[in-house]
């Protein structure tokens, strides 16, 4: 297919002389330039709860989300795959993600890395994926070989492949099993996507990872209750949310969740039901880990 001119590489018509402005201008004119990141995202909403409904049911069989991108693409969704584990308690080898140039690029660029889409396939292949795994494929460009040589591997193995684009009819977009366009157009800074292409981005891989979540029983009401509480704060933060969703004091938060191994859900369940935390535990099992079914008279 013939690749259509980058809205992302044309120069912006809307400050042609940004490097004359004052600062608090300069300013001004970056965080306005930032509102098309959150419009972009929004014109994708369908595509992007398209992708969610057909990842639950591959998620839910056991699959894996596996990201894939170059450069801040790449490094965005690398960010996305190691914040699933203390948010939702996602385990760590579900969330993989692989940047072209290998973990040297997540700190420096790695020259001519992009550029190779027999890399990006092998990369995706040491993965080893399945047909219930997700692959995220994301690129501001749209064209980048490592990302497409990835998207390639990931069709054939059958895995379900998204791919992410900041510009329209690209082949991430048109050759993925779903493709979500976050049109964010020219940047304020010629072709440098880090801007609001990334933050588009950001958003998107928000979004879609936060409502898989949503729909895996990760969260109750719009509670983060499935949080790890690996340090100080977010022992604090799993107290009060037991509290919050138990209605209940500060010190039965406390003991009860010491009882649950600090499992949010768990305690909830146990308080709310009046249960052992073991008990707990094995009705939120039988409700495939939802605390409001748990809740529900008809699990016992």
């Amino acid at each position: 297919m013939t690749t259509p001119a980058l809205k992302t590489e044309s120069p912006s018509t809307a400050h042609p002389d940004l490097d004359n402005y004052l600062t608090p201008d300069l300013i001004a004119a970056f965080i306005e330039d930032q509102h098309d990141a959150v419009a972009a995202v929004g014109r994708a909403a369908p595509m992007i709860a398209r992708a969610v409904e057909a990842a639950l049911p591959r998620i839910q069989a056991g699959g894996r989300l596996l990201y894939v991108g170059a450069g801040t693409s790449g490094r965005l969704g690398l960010l996305d795959s190691v914040e699933l584990y203390p948010t939702f308690s996602w385990p760590r080898e579900r969330a993989v993600a692989v940047l072209a140039g290998g973990r040297t690029a997540v700190y420096q660029a790695v020259e001519g890395a992009e550029d190779d889409s027999e890399q990006g396939a092998r990369d995706l292949a040491a993965l080893d994926p399945s047909p219930n795994d997700v692959v995220l494929l994301v690129a501001a460009s749209g064209t980048t070989p490592y990302v497409r040589g990835a998207l390639a591997k990931a069709r054939a193995l059958q895995a379900l492949a998204v791919g992410f684009s900041n510009n329209p009819g690209t082949p991430v977009v048109e050759d993925a099993d779903i493709g979500i366009t976050l049109d964010t157009g020219a940047e304020l800074i010629s072709g440098s996507t880090r801007l609001k292409a990334g933050t588009a981005q950001k958003i998107a891989l928000n979004t879609f990872s936060s409502a898989l979540m949503v729909r895996l029983n990760k969260v109750y009401g719009n509670l983060m209750v499935d949080v790890v509480p690996t340090n100080a704060k977010l022992v604090r933060r799993a107290i009060r949310l037991t509290m919050l969703a138990a209605d209940c004091d500060e010190a039965t938060a406390k003991s009860t969740l010491e009882a649950a191994h600090f499992q949010v859900k768990v305690a909830i369940v146990a308080i709310r039901r009046g249960l052992t935390t073991g008990k707990a535990a094995e009705l939120l099992q039988a409700a495939s880990g939802s605390v409001r079914a748990a809740l529900s008279p008809g699990i016992e």
